[in-house]
């Protein structure tokens, strides 16, 4: 499929506007600035996306909020089907969607499509989600008096996303929040405008065919002063956002001050321990997709590998000769494993890492390289190194993977947790009782612990997030729905009398207000 066909699959132009709301057409505006979508596998631009202006986000959040009074009167239910509708046309698209992906971001093919799985796993989570937004019911310690909870949207989301996952973190939030009556207003990565836009497109057509226009609305920007207007906007009660963990900080801060919500799911810095028990095969499958997946580009890569010091050199010639299989080039081409780094600031970021790293007295073991092609393309590398060195304290999005050994396994669970970052972790272990000790209160600080499984492809039923520096928040599945909605707690009395709670009597007779004599 050439991109020509490709984006005439999906309603893309070579210039293309990038702000959508509930009217029928999109925001036309042409002097906010351009982004340029670019090939990271080229370096050659796709297309040119037209960026929001001022007027169009006032014009966006205005109608968001709109669309969203009588969208919370629709019953749950019956917003699933809408997200239904949508999950179903995900599945027609997938093997485009899944190639605009590997096209935009450099993920190979496969990965690209498993993405727009994870959108399609997650509609219909909502779906079923839909008639399970649970309240529960208390005893009342008033006679004659029913009390119990309910839930209520909040109104307006903010969702900020990053390239790695250009369209499946987006589906978390937006899915769960539009089933819980939410409207959204959505700023992708400026390193990933066309895969927001063709979402947008799809997302605009089903909406309109099942007479819910203008739930979903986009504003795509490269100007940082308009970012933060949408993180400091009064009118945007949530804000989920996917990144750094310095500028998740600030909008953290930000909201924080104004006394709104946030969803931060920042860096990872996450390990693999491997004990003398261990599965190796096993392992070094996990090891190699873990680090060298998404060219090293996710929150959950595996960027630390603490080793038995019994089990090093069985493991080290395994996985050497796994990395010498992994083929680099084109994420279209399917005998591909590795694609490119996102730009050249991602290779000048990877290049810094492996100069510090080996001043510091790193050794090494393989790749370190940057491939003479066009495109942005290294060798997946693997380095001897110490747990305690800055570098390695540090999230680097690269295919770099530090190696380093240990004696016990509450010294493995100490340099695991020694870092700043919390969100995934795992231990390849056949022992009962060092698995037990993992996941106890003593065990990993992680918000993901696996067992004999890597620290990437978490599944979308469970809640997603990590501790520390990794933000706190969770969303995807489980009951993170609830961060989506506003609990209510409500007491109806069906009685003839007044009793107050906690025994209180107040200016008339006791366990009750009889008239006048208050």
């Amino acid at each position: 499929m050439t991109t020509e066909e490709l984006f005439t699959r999906l309603g893309l132009a070579d210039e293309q506007f990038g702000s959508r709301c509930s009217s029928a057409t999109w925001e036309r505006t042409t002097q906010a600035g351009v982004i340029e979508s670019q090939n990271p596998s080229t370096g050659l631009a796709l297309a040119r996306v037209h960026g929001c202006s001022d007027k169009d986000y006032d014009v966006l959040v205005t109608d968001l909020q709109r669309t969203q009074r009588s969208w919370r009167t629709v019953p749950a239910p019956k917003r699933g089907e809408v997200i239904r509708r949508i999950g179903q046309a995900l599945r027609e698209q997938k093997e485009v969607l899944g190639r605009l992906v590997a096209l935009e971001v450099g993920k190979i093919h496969a990965e690209g499509a498993g993405e727009v799985q994870e959108m399609i796993d997650m509609a219909d989570f909502a779906v079923g989600l839909s008639r399970m937004l649970y309240g529960k019911t208390m005893h009342s310690e008033r006679v004659q008096h029913r009390m119990y909870e309910q839930w209520h949207p909040l109104g307006v989301v903010g969702v900020i996303t990053a390239f790695n996952f250009p369209v499946a973190v987006w589906a978390w939030n937006a899915f769960i929040a539009a089933v819980t009556g939410n409207t959204v207003l959505w700023k992708p990565s400026p390193k990933a405008p066309l895969c927001a836009v063709a979402i947008q497109h799809l997302c605009n057509r089903v909406l309109e065919e099942a007479g819910y226009p203008g739930v979903f609305g986009l504003v795509t920007t490269d100007r940082v002063e308009l970012a933060e207007r949408m993180v400091a906007d009064q009118r945007l009660p949530l804000i989920s956002f996917t990144g750094s963990v310095a500028v998740g900080r600030h909008v953290g801060e930000v909201v924080g001050r104004r006394l709104g919500r946030s969803l931060l799911e920042l860096s990872g810095n996450n390990a693999i321990i491997v004990d003398e028990t261990a599965d190796l095969e096993l392992a070094t499958s996990a090891i190699v997709f873990g680090a060298v997946g998404t060219a090293g580009q996710r929150c959950t890569s595996t960027r630390r590998l603490i080793v038995q010091e019994a089990q090093f050199d069985k493991l080290m010639p395994r996985l050497l000769a796994a990395y010498a299989q992994v083929t680099i080039g084109d994420p279209l081409e399917p005998h591909v494993l590795m694609g490119p780094l996102i730009d050249a600031a991602a290779v000048a970021q990877y290049r810094s890492a492996l100069d510090t790293v080996t001043r510091a007295g790193g050794e090494v073991l393989y790749g370190g390289r940057v491939l003479s092609r066009p495109g942005f393309f290294v060798e997946p590398t693997i380095v001897r190194a110490q747990n305690h060195w800055e570098i390695v304290q540090q999230e680097t999005f690269a295919p770099i993977l530090y190696v380093m050994t240990y004696r016990t396994l509450d010294e493995a669970i100490e340099m695991q947790n020694a870092v700043p970052q919390g969100l995934s972790s795992a231990l390849f272990t056949t022992h009962l009782r060092r698995s037990e000790a993992f996941l106890s209160a003593a065990g990993s600080d992680c918000g993901i612990a696996n067992i004999n499984i890597g620290t990437s492809g978490a599944e979308i039923g469970g809640a997603f997030g990590g501790e520390k520096n990794t933000g706190g928040g969770r969303e995807a599945g489980s009951d993170a729905w609830k961060a989506y909605m506003r609990r209510q707690t409500t007491t109806i009395n069906w009685g003839t009398e007044l009793p107050l709670a906690q025994g209180i009597t107040f200016g008339g007779a006791e366990g009750g207000h009889h008239g006048a004599s208050c």
